[in-house]
């Protein structure tokens, strides 16, 4: 169910000293993503902010997703936390509002051990929704070992996982070690999605498809097809912008691009602030290459 190119969509905010959810905007965003084929969607994840969303906002832009999407394509939401009990409610939440999955981040700060770990990921595939691990050992402090991603790959509800530790033999190894189960490894970096692909892969969850999707859409299809030579001159057409999107903590770039690009951003919210001038300005020049 979870391959292709999944977009992890910004939550825009509308502009004020207290930055509330802009509904509109987020439908018309969802909008044009789906106008340019994406294969599907995942709100609430880092780039969605999801970390100073309240519970009620985050229920609410997971229900706004799955009403746009409207089935046609599949809506894997972020349920994360280091708090189980937490994670609990809002993959259930998910579930209620009609998602295909949930998209679920090692518990961060925490660092749990590996009998905890395997219990929370457990506890949450009982719940009978896809699930989908992330490894993001930048933002959490802790790596999935491939073992234990193996081991958990066993449960008939955990799908896959997202891989952000940029590790390459450990994703070759986690792919080898998955592969008599129904299990997708997908690209958690955007300018790994190639060499991911050519693993095994099964595609990318990506912050740069908020702004060039038909671009990583046409680049996963031409790999699929067995153009590689097409899929690897889009990588490296691709690749600046991959490297704009980090010039500052994620989704900082993203959501000021989604911005110059005319469509629904507005603000981070605290403790996250804007792009400072000369960032703009270099991330302007990186747009204006693809305009």
């Amino acid at each position: 169910m979870f391959t292709g190119v999944l977009p992890a969509i910004i939550t825009p905010f509308r502009e004020g000293p207290s930055p509330d959810l802009d509904t509109e905007g987020l439908r018309s965003n969802i909008e044009f993503l789906l106008l340019n084929g994406i294969h599907g969607i995942v709100p609430c994840g880092s780039t969605g902010e999801s970390a100073t969303l309240t519970f009620e906002e985050h229920e609410r832009v997971i229900c706004e997703t799955v009403d746009v999407v409207n089935g046609k394509i599949p809506v894997l939401a972020g349920t994360g936390s280091n708090n189980t009990g937490e994670a609990v409610r809002l993959t259930r939440a998910a579930k209620d509002a009609g998602a295909d999955g949930a998209l679920v981040i090692s518990p961060y700060y925490n660092k749990p051990n590996r009998s905890g770990l395997i219990k929370h990921y457990t506890k949450l595939a009982d719940l009978d929704l896809p699930l989908i691990l992330y490894n993001v050992p930048g933002r959490t402090g802790q790596n999935l070992s491939p073992d234990l991603v193996a081991e958990l790959a066993r449960h008939p509800n955990i799908v896959g996982i997202k891989e952000a530790s940029g590790d390459i033999n450990q994703i070759s190894r986690i792919i080898e070690d998955t592969r008599d189960e129904e299990f997708v490894v997908l690209s958690g970096d955007d300018a790994m999605t190639l060499p991911i692909l050519a693993l095994g892969g099964g595609g990318v969850i990506s912050v740069a498809a908020n702004i060039e999707p038909r671009r990583m859409v046409r680049m996963y299809e031409s790999f699929r097809a067995g153009d590689l030579k097409t899929a690897r001159e889009l990588h490296y057409e691709l690749s600046p912008l991959f490297r704009g999107m980090f010039i500052d903590t994620n989704p900082i770039p993203v959501k000021k691009a989604v911005a110059l690009r005319g469509m629904a951003a507005g603000p981070v919210r605290l403790p996250l602030d804007d792009l400072d001038d000369d960032r703009v300005e270099r991330l302007r020049q990186v747009l204006a290459a693809y305009d």
